[in-house]
């Protein structure tokens, strides 16, 4: 019997990737670079399921008309990157990982803000450069993190798991926007309070936490007009996706004092960060590591094999998002 093909568009840890061969047939990116526009067609025309990742723009012009694949699989848990109405119609199911990846993500989110608050990218840099000159009074001073008001936008898994760190472990006081209301079974363990707008989260707290989604609907969330409602001594940390912050209104906000700074994870064409951010020191800024240790990715890899499984065996996939 002729196992379903699948087409890999970046190289996975080898442990998912030997998983994926016994069941499947696998054809993967050896040179493990970015898929074109062209060769993301030509995989959906060659293969029965594209497993895919972040990196990937999967939009109507690329799924074309008439492509093999019956499934994209997606390799994380945001999913604003596929065109999922497009791929609905032509009849491609597309899954996501949920879950394994939370508490990574939520420590990082942690890093950052610690990081940015207490300035120690920019100590890092002096002391390896040589131009540290020993310890004094006045001598790099941040800000204090215990104590402090962490607003989040959006509040799913990723966001609590941030919030239970916050409150938990530093003593944070937590306020959030969420589209819907959350339901306080969702909150248990947490003393959070929920705001009726995202200005109203802005306004209030000393740091503010990215946890939307990405998409039409959340770009450029954080504008000009937002940012100048934070306080001044206030830090802005992105674990989310890069589109949701307009990067030249961030990079004026820093430039000019209106915020104290910035920790981000993830930007709005990536690869590429903006030079603006590159040359600033009051921002902190790591490539996209949110999930990236061994644990998460593997279990990741893993769960897209459980979603694979699924559907070429005629189930659900657990994991369905469209």
């Amino acid at each position: 019997m002729t196992r379903p093909r699948l087409i890999l568009t970046r190289r996975w840890p080898a442990e998912v990737e030997r998983a994926l061969s016994e069941r499947f047939d696998v054809r993967l990116n050896t040179e493990d670079r970015p898929f074109t526009r062209d060769e993301i067609r030509a995989a959906l025309a060659a293969c029965d399921a594209l497993l895919a990742t972040v990196s990937d723009r999967i939009d109507a012009d690329a799924l074309g008309t008439a492509p093999n694949a019956k499934l994209i699989a997606n390799y994380g848990v945001g999913y604003s990157h596929i065109d999922i109405d497009a791929a609905r119609g032509l009849g491609i199911a597309v899954t996501n990982t949920p879950d394994v990846l939370t508490d990574c993500t939520a420590d990082l989110a942690i890093t950052l803000m610690l990081m940015v608050a207490r300035r120690a990218g920019e100590g890092e840099r002096e002391l390896r450069s040589g131009n540290w000159t020993g310890w004094r009074p006045t001598h790099m001073i941040g800000s204090k993190v215990s104590g402090k008001t962490l607003g989040l936008v959006g509040m799913g898994r990723i966001a609590r798991a941030v919030a239970m760190r916050a409150q938990h472990g530093f003593g944070m006081k937590i306020v959030f926007f969420n589209r819907s209301r959350v339901p306080a079974e969702a909150l248990a363990g947490l003393a959070a309070r929920q705001c009726d707008t995202v200005e109203e989260v802005l306004a209030q707290s000393d740091f503010v936490s990215l946890h939307c989604p990405g998409g039409a609907a959340t770009r450029h969330l954080i504008n000009a007009e937002r940012l100048a409602l934070m306080r001044r001594d206030a830090f802005l940390i992105n674990t989310a996706r890069g589109e949701v912050v307009d990067e030249a209104a961030l990079v004026d906000a820093l430039r000019s004092g209106t915020i104290a700074g910035a920790g981000l994870d993830v930007f709005e064409r990536e690869p590429l960060v903006s030079e603006g951010l590159m040359t600033l020191e009051n921002v902190v800024l790591l490539p996209h590591l949110g999930s990236a240790t061994r644990e998460t990715r593997v279990g990741m890899g893993m769960r897209v094999l459980e979603n694979v499984e699924a559907f070429f065996a005629g189930r659900t996939p657990p994991d369905r998002v469209a």
